[in-house]
């Protein structure tokens, strides 16, 4: 980057790792926070955001450093480093060498970004940019798409806020924002565009990409300041969240209509949790991107069971198969078999254990395919309760 030649200029080079190029005379933006109460009231700015005189400089050291990462990101605060002549260079040079360019842009106009992988405009951003009055309805799509064509990018994206983030790739897809209370939206955008660099540069799919991300915000607004988000406190995020995965059939048609995944289906009743359930719900995921399991209500499994049945209720049981990090969703039906909620989801590929071999499976003529799979031998839940009674 560029600083100035001033105390602000000298503090960064001391304290941060990385390459600077000095323009005499350029003062270095310094921006100070007023706080009351844990909430930022004030910000004051002092700064120089003329363009810089250093363009060609900036431009040869980056050439210098590119082969060195696996992604770039351009994030523009609209302060003169970002020129246009800047950002084309950088995108030209990164797209020959296959390095994805992610920027997070600034003004309304995105045409010095053309060619970059993708935009990730907020949804003043993206309506200052496509002139729109608002992304509401067909309105998103629309845009989110123009943007796509307009800049040639590889992928659209819109952070929406509350709402999640908007991915246009072949249609427009939802990932849904992750809700904590917020305490400070300070860096929640850096925080975005960092982690969907890290998955590009590893090569993780896009949508998944911006699950990751969405998760990070999360974390990121629930703290104050500007601060950075570990892995760990992702995982630890996803963890606490998984009641969320607990959903009505109708709201698990409207996910599934944003996403263009391979749904895999598989029911019971799960009345006990054990190891042969681990294994078998594990394997199942492994079949496709998004595991469903088919919950049988308190009233299901006492009809099929008995009046003893269920040991444990169908709100405890759907949290114990929601924890698990293979299980996407859980869907409670109150029939005796699952065939209307197969008709309703329609899903991909139908799992059953392999006692089904000579059986008629449910809901088979509706999916593509069926798959059964092995049990761990010696383990069911009628096992587990007879051997819980002989030991009383």
């Amino acid at each position: 980057g560029v600083v100035g030649d001033d105390e602000s200029g000298k503090f960064l080079q001391e304290n941060l790792k990385g390459e600077f190029l000095i323009q005499k005379g350029r003062k270095t933006p310094f921006k100070n926070r007023i706080m009351a109460h844990n909430q930022q009231v004030l910000r004051l700015d002092e700064e120089d955001i003329s363009e810089i005189l250093l363009e060609n400089e900036l431009i040869a050291l980056f050439d210098e450093k590119i082969k060195d990462f696996k992604a770039v990101v351009l994030s523009d605060y609209a302060k003169g480093v970002l020129t246009p002549k800047v950002c084309k260079a950088v995108i030209k040079k990164a797209k020959a060498l296959n390095i994805p360019v992610l920027v997070d842009p600034k003004g309304s106009d995105f045409s010095k970004y053309s060619g970059a992988t993708l935009l990730t405009p907020n949804k003043k951003e993206a309506l200052e940019a496509l002139k729109f009055e608002n992304l509401k309805g067909e309105n998103l799509e629309k845009g989110i798409k123009k943007l796509k064509e307009d800049f040639a990018l590889r992928y659209s994206i819109i952070t929406l806020s509350e709402a999640g983030i908007a991915l246009f790739d072949e249609k427009l897809k939802i990932a849904p924002a992750k809700a904590l209370e917020v305490y400070d939206v300070t860096g929640a955008g850096d925080s975005v565009i960092a982690v969907l660099a890290f998955c590009l540069a590893n090569g993780i799919e896009i949508f998944k990409a911006c699950e990751l991300a969405n998760e990070a915000a999360a974390v990121v607004v629930s703290k104050i300041g500007s601060v950075s988000v570990s892995f760990d406190e992702i995982k630890s995020f996803k963890r606490v969240d998984f009641e969320k995965k607990i959903k009505s059939k109708e709201e698990l048609l409207t996910l599934l209509k944003q996403n263009d995944k391979k749904i895999v289906f598989t029911n019971g009743c799960f009345d006990i949790v054990h190891f042969g359930h681990i294994k078998y719900l594990e394997k199942a995921k492994r079949l496709g991107d998004v595991l469903i399991v088919g919950l049988n209500s308190d009233a299901s499994v006492k009809r099929l069971k008995g009046e003893s049945r269920p040991v444990n209720s169908e709100f405890q049981r759907a949290c114990m198969l929601a924890a698990f990090y293979f299980v996407d969703f859980v869907v409670v039906f109150d029939e005796d078999t699952p065939l209307e909620l197969i008709s309703f989801l329609k899903p991909d590929i139908l799992v059953k254990g392999a006692d089904y071999k000579d059986k008629l499976v449910v809901g088979a003529d509706i999916v593509s395919r069926v798959e059964l799979i092995d049990f761990e031998e010696g383990f069911s839940t009628s096992k587990i309760i007879e051997k819980i009674k002989d030991k009383k």
